[in-house]
């Protein structure tokens, strides 16, 4: 069993994967990480040189291999519940949670990480707030179907939301005929 962490950018995916796999005693991976070291490249790059569609497939195949292991806590890309096989393989794999902060959060969060602009192009060609506002309104949809729990992110540090997601896995504990001990 896994733990995937899913939301739009910004939301603590990478931080809260690392953190929980520690408390855990499990493994962790940034998918997206894991996807520029198959590509040799940044997913800015893969974008540029190879168009959105070659990412998604290479997104695909990852999201497979990852959600094929055991006891890992994996960080989704933000787009990567988009494709049904990728939502299956996430639900397969184990427990998904949806991490959720409102766009203002999140364009703030993006724009003080002088690395989440260097690595990850802009998605529409408006970008800042205005993106994350159309982006989310497209994607909420799709990560309440695959999410089987959410968690706001809103005005809490890393070791809150990892209690409140250990919390929330011990009484989800028969929903999906396992659970994490913590």
């Amino acid at each position: 069993m896994n733990i995937v962490l899913i939301g739009y950018r910004a939301t603590g995916k990478t931080t809260l994967a690392r953190l929980l796999a520690e408390r855990l005693g499990w493994s962790w991976v940034d998918a997206d990480v894991e996807i520029e070291h198959r590509a040799g490249k940044t997913i800015s790059q893969i974008f540029a040189e190879d168009g959105e569609g070659v990412f998604r497939d290479l997104e695909a195949q990852v999201i497979a291999d990852l959600c094929a292991r055991d006891q890992w806590v994996i960080a989704a890309g933000g787009g990567a519940p988009l494709r049904v096989e990728n939502r299956r393989a996430m639900k397969a794999g184990g427990y998904v949670i949806w991490l959720q902060a409102s766009p203002q959060t999140i364009y703030e969060r993006m724009y003080s990480d002088p690395t989440t602009t260097q690595r990850r192009p802009n998605l529409t060609p408006r970008g800042g707030l205005e993106e994350i506002v159309e982006l989310l309104a497209r994607r909420e949809p799709v990560y309440r179907e695959t999410a089987d729990f959410s968690v706001n992110t809103e005005g809490k540090n890393p070791q809150e939301l990892v209690e409140e997601i250990l919390a929330i896995l011990k009484l989800g504990q028969g929903r999906r005929g396992g659970g994490v001990a913590g």
